[in-house]
């Protein structure tokens, strides 16, 4: 045997040889991973963090989550500031930092689709890219699909990816990131109110007495009656706690012809209800005699609400009344 084909021979025993070390330690390594926690330290930095970036589909974030201001309130950047909601966000941030490997997945990048795991800044991309931001660093995941009680997720960085527990569940959908509170009016608390419908005519309801919750109608058309007086009190499903599905800017939407509610408070705040429909979506805006922190927030911003919620606040003149009485019957010679 010739010295170079010798040494040839060293050489690729020696690459085995560093290649079975190399797998066994890897091996050994996810083994020491089982169990432990996705992302060490998060924990202790929770109340540190300052930004969430959201990525799916796309280069940049499709929801950008910032602390902002000096009373450190997060926001939503793609919702032109707005609040976000922090119990939701808190949730997501806790998930991730109780997750625990519980076994591994595929390291193989042809199948990290199957698992969700692919990269977020795909168009067609299955999985959920997440940067969390914090003074010391920033942690870069993806989340992928559900498994059992937990979710496959990547590490960014890192090939191999991991089933873990709990479930870690995060939306790329900037409207599920805003805070849903607006306004709640309890019927209670109201004394009258004035309805100008998008069409059809305009009534107004007043309480009879304080404490009281029987209503009067004004504007009943000639030979009708109303419903009953407690029928006649506005639905809870009206003003009590409404929440909002999106928020936009008021200017975005058309409001000149919209429907209008006049809420006139027991304590003598008036909040006028402005209501909207483009297409499918029902919006709604909001003013107030009265300044507060609630008035602040709403000024000049648009709100998406359920369509039975639209329509239990604009409810039309003949729903609170009495069906018209039969017509007499003609008689014939």
């Amino acid at each position: 045997m010739s010295r170079s084909r010798f040494v040839l021979l060293i050489l690729a025993a020696a690459a085995v040889i560093a290649a079975a070390f190399y797998l066994s330690g890897q091996r050994s390594l996810t083994r020491d991973r089982i169990g432990a926690a996705l992302a060490p330290g998060l924990s202790t930095e929770l109340a540190q963090v300052t930004a969430v970036n959201i990525r799916h589909g796309a280069e940049a974030p499709v929801v950008s989550l910032r602390r902002t201001g000096p009373a450190n309130l997060w926001t939503i950047a793609e919702r032109d500031g707005y609040a976000a909601n922090v119990t939701k966000l808190r949730k997501l941030l806790l998930s991730i930092a109780d997750a625990r490997i519980v076994e591994e997945k595929t390291g193989n990048p042809a199948s990290y689709a199957t698992v969700g795991v692919d990269d977020p800044a795909l168009a067609n991309a299955v999985g959920t890219g997440l940067e969390i931001m914090t003074p010391t660093g920033s942690l870069r995941l993806i989340v992928g699909k559900p498994q059992g009680n937990g979710t496959v997720v990547r590490l960014g960085g890192e090939a191999t990816s991991y089933l873990v527990e709990p479930a870690i569940l995060v939306s790329a959908d900037a409207p599920a990131w805003i805070d849903p509170t607006l306004i709640d009016i309890p019927v209670a608390s109201i004394a009258s109110l004035a309805i100008r419908p998008a069409a059809g005519p305009t009534y107004v309801l007043r309480r009879s007495a304080p404490g009281n919750d029987e209503f009067s109608l004004d504007g009943i058309p000639a030979g009708r009656l109303a419903v009953s007086a407690k029928a006649l009190a506005p639905s809870p499903l009206a003003f009590s706690a409404i929440t909002a599905e999106d928020v936009a800017p008021a200017a975005s939407i058309d409001f000149d012809a919209a429907a209008t509610a006049v809420v006139t408070r027991t304590d003598g705040e008036v909040i006028t209800v402005s209501g909207a429909a483009s297409g499918e979506q029902r919006w709604l805006r909001f003013s107030t005699t009265r300044a507060s922190a609630w008035a602040t927030k709403t000024q000049g911003r648009a709100y998406e609400v359920p369509r039975y919620r639209y329509e239990a606040i604009f409810r039309p003149l003949e729903q609170l009344l009495q069906p018209p009485p039969p017509r007499a019957a003609k008689k014939h010679p």
